[in-house]
């Protein structure tokens, strides 16, 4: 791993703390700053010609900040002539507007990454993106990445008598599938109707949960509303007691106090997007491993395919 330098920008450096200690390696010295009007400098303080660079940056909160500061290392980078240039981007922003599901709307989606890949990106490293098609968006390799072990295995340590993984709607069928073969538990599915961008109404459940725990899985809560609904349906048949688990916690709009309000018993997530204190409710997983073994085999050029299991 001596040819592999890891850089962040400003976004989830923890993140990146604890993947440079899980490869026993340092971060890389670089100065991410603001001129006095926004404008965002960078400043690359180390030789990186000849070497594999990997920039660990998630696209959150603040999304267009994060984004564009991703763009500007990656020039700086492309630059300096390193050998490779490896995006890591944990949370991939605007993964929602992936389609024209109405007319006269952006692809978003493919619009960031025709972006980061005219920056300089060579190759991304992601992890449960909310439309998986997005990989065809890019014409370079993308690794994309499950945080389901991580998140199944903590499942497992509770022990469980009676789990039933529900789908929060008919979108995250496939990804409740998996967590229910992999926990030997049976699936549920809440009929989830839109009334508008941010309004939800669940109408109907699809299976059983009467007297059992209910795990509600998905990839990112934002306003928490769909969650909270589903958790109304769940406990209204009975549920003993409703979980929810999920990779990205982008937690807007007063998300976290809703969250803690409701009827959950337990909201876990990941560390993809940092949140600095948060109500006992709330279990933080890191997939800093995840990552960092990522990255270890993308640098060794092995098998990334296992990860994906």
């Amino acid at each position: 791993m001596n040819n592999c330098l890891i850089f962040t920008g400003n976004a989830n450096r923890p993140l990146a703390e604890k993947i440079c200690r899980f490869l026993g390696k340092q971060l890389g010295k670089i100065e991410v700053s603001r001129f006095n009007d926004g404008e965002i400098s960078v400043k690359i303080e180390e030789n990186v010609r000849g070497k594999d660079v990997f920039i660990i940056q998630s696209t959150c909160h603040p999304v267009n900040e994060s984004i564009m500061e991703l763009l500007v290392m990656l020039d700086a980078f492309r630059r300096a002539s390193p050998k490779r240039i490896t995006a890591v981007v944990p949370y991939y922003a605007y993964a929602r507007q992936d389609r024209k599901d109405r007319p006269r709307v952006p692809i978003t989606a493919k619009l960031v990454a025709n972006l980061l890949v005219a920056a300089g990106a060579q190759r991304i490293l992601t992890m449960d993106l909310h439309a998986p098609q997005i990989q065809g968006f890019f014409d370079i390799p993308v690794d994309h990445l499950f945080a389901a072990p991580v998140i199944i295995n903590y499942l497992k340590s509770k022990n469980m008598k009676n789990p039933v993984i529900v789908a929060p709607d008919v979108g995250s069928v496939k990804m409740a599938r998996a967590f229910a073969k992999r926990l030997s538990s049976r699936l549920a599915i809440v009929d989830k109707r839109r009334d508008g961008p941010d309004s939800v109404e669940a109408t109907h459940l699809i299976g059983e949960v009467s007297g059992c725990e209910a795990i509600i899985v998905d990839d990112l809560i934002s306003t928490g509303n769909t969650v909270i609904e589903a958790t109304k349906v769940l406990l209204e048949n009975n549920a003993s007691k409703v979980f929810v688990s999920c990779t990205h916690p982008v937690l807007s709009n007063g998300a976290i106090e809703k969250l803690n309000r409701s009827g959950l018993s337990e909201i876990i997530i990941t560390d993809t997007i940092p949140h600095n204190i948060l109500p006992e409710k709330f279990t933080i997983l890191s997939v800093a491993e995840l990552l960092g073994e990522a990255i270890k085999r993308i640098h060794l050029e092995t098998s990334v395919s296992s990860l994906f299991i």
